[in-house]
C-alpha cells in the first residue's frame, strides 16, 4: 500500500480481447473484482474470510467509467481507495491505470455489504474487521480525492 492506496498488478488475458482488438468491457469488471478481492483479503474480509467465519462481503452497487481503451499488451495496475466504512458497508473507489505512465483507463466505484452467510442478510462487521477497514479508510484520506467519486449517469444539460 502506498499513501493509503492499495495497488494490485493486472494484465489482459488473451480471451478478454474482443472483435475490436481491445479489452472487452465485461473484463474491466473482472479486473476490478480480482483486485478488490486481493485488497479485501489483505484486510481479512476477502475470499479467505467466508470459509473461516459466518460472514462474507457482497457487492451491492457498482459504477464503472470507461475512460481510455485498453489494448492487449497493456501493463496495468488497479489502485484502490477505501472511502468510507460503517457498521455494515464499505465504499471503495478503484482506478485502472497504465502501470508505467499512470494513465487512467477506467474507474469503478463500489458499495459493499457485510452479509451473514446463514441468514443471507446484511449484518454488522465484527469489531476487529471494522477496525481494520477503518484503518484503511483513514490511510486512504492521505491520498488525493480522484475525480469521479459519487458521479452519476446523466445526459449533459443543454
Amino acid at each position: 500500500m502506498t499513501d493509503g492506496i492499495f495497488q494490485v498488478a493486472a494484465a489482459v488475458e488473451p480471451d478478454w480481447v474482443d472483435y475490436n482488438g481491445h479489452l472487452n468491457m465485461a473484463y474491466y469488471h473482472v479486473m476490478f473484482d480480482r483486485a478488490l478481492d486481493r485488497a479485501l483479503d489483505h484486510f481479512a474480509v476477502g475470499p479467505g474470510y467466508a470459509p473461516k467465519s459466518p460472514w462474507t462481503v457482497f457487492t451491492a452497487e457498482v459504477h464503472v467509467r470507461y475512460l481510455a481503451e485498453v489494448l492487449p499488451a497493456a501493463r496495468l495496475r488497479v489502485d484502490i481507495l477505501a472511502l468510507a466504512v460503517d457498521d455494515k458497508r464499505l465504499h471503495t473507489f478503484q482506478m485502472l491505470r497504465d502501470a508505467a505512465t499512470g494513465r487512467l483507463h477506467a474507474t469503478s466505484e463500489q458499495m459493499l455489504l457485510h452479509v451473514g452467510l446463514e441468514t443471507r442478510k446484511v449484518s454488522p462487521f465484527p469489531a476487529d474487521a471494522r477496525a481494520r477497514l477503518e484503518t484503511w479508510v483513514a490511510e486512504s484520506l492521505a491520498a488525493p480525492r480522484p475525480e469521479g467519486i459519487g458521479r452519476s449517469i446523466a445526459m449533459p444539460k443543454r
